[in-house]
């Protein structure tokens, strides 16, 4: 019988899962370590901070930094600004969306690939390039330093997006179910909402999921339309509490853990929808 110059298969697969769960476990590791940093922070005192340094081991547990970030440092108010923008930005864009996607990938429009490409085309320009221009036409119409203003930009920069990635899922349900429907007597805008709009239901939680967590999360269009502080959302407040709280380490680490917070627990309310938001668009 003569001998095998290496590993079986088998021992090679057992050796190959063994290498990707170490890899998968180790960069989990690092990814977790700064997060775990910042919730231990978060509730330290500043004179642990200051006797035993950032990264040493923690020797006090309080809570002094959340308040000092939500009361004094403007959290509250800052939160309540960002769910002002997010709740009704989500609703509006999606509702706006599904409307377009419903007329795109039902009926034979004129142009209808010209304009999901401009669609398509204005979510690939660089935000930065847009910055002035925005600036300029929330000024000229009044809303500048205004919620409504991040609300319409939002609105703007988002609804092209989920109207491209809308049209590919009605476009995969069955056109038989329209036809049905059509036969019947119903009217475009019952087919839309009594038909197309409940089978669209999963693309539309996991776009939810994924909007908020965007439109809580983003920072640029907030600087660039909103001046005074009390207009600003969280993501923006924490560039003034690292301001106010320069050294102390543990009320900004709380800052941005109440900044976390609500994305945190909307995907873990959401996760399988985010998981589903992956493939959204690329039924055909």
């Amino acid at each position: 019988m003569s001998a095998t110059s290496g590993p079986r298969p088998a021992t090679r697969r057992r050796l190959a899962t063994a290498g990707f769960h170490l890899g998968a476990g180790t960069l989990s590791v690092l990814w977790l370590l700064p997060i775990a940093l910042v919730l231990v922070t978060s509730v330290r005192t500043f004179d642990d901070i200051a006797a035993n340094g950032l990264g040493g081991l923690p020797h006090s547990f309080t809570l002094d930094g959340f308040r000092q970030a939500w009361v004094d440092g403007g959290q509250q108010r800052a939160l309540i600004n960002s769910m002002l923008v997010t709740v009704p930005t989500v609703l509006i864009t999606l509702t706006l969306a599904s409307m377009a996607a419903f007329a795109l990938s039902r009926y034979e429009l004129p142009l209808r690939r010209t304009l999901l490409l401009l669609m398509l085309g204005g979510n690939l320009l660089p935000p930065q390039i847009l910055l002035i221009p925005v600036s300029r036409i929330s000024e000229s119409l009044g809303l500048y330093d205004t919620l409504y203003a991040l609300i319409g930009v939002q609105i703007g920069f988002g609804v092209g997006f989920y109207v491209f990635v809308l049209y590919g899922f009605m476009r995969s349900l069955p056109v038989e179910i329209q036809q049905a429907a059509v036969i019947d007597g119903a009217s475009p805008w019952q087919i839309y909402s009594r038909i197309v709009l409940p089978l669209t239901r999963p693309a539309l939680a996991a776009l939810s999921a994924l909007s908020f967590t965007w439109i809580f999360n983003d920072l640029l269009w907030a600087i660039t339309v909103l001046r005074t502080d009390s207009q600003m959302p969280i993501t923006a407040s924490l560039i003034g509490l690292q301001g106010q709280y320069v050294s102390m380490w543990n009320v900004i680490a709380a800052g941005s853990v109440i900044a976390a917070a609500p994305t945190v627990l909307v995907f873990l309310r959401f996760q399988r929808h985010f998981v589903a938001g992956l493939n959204l668009g690329a039924v055909k």
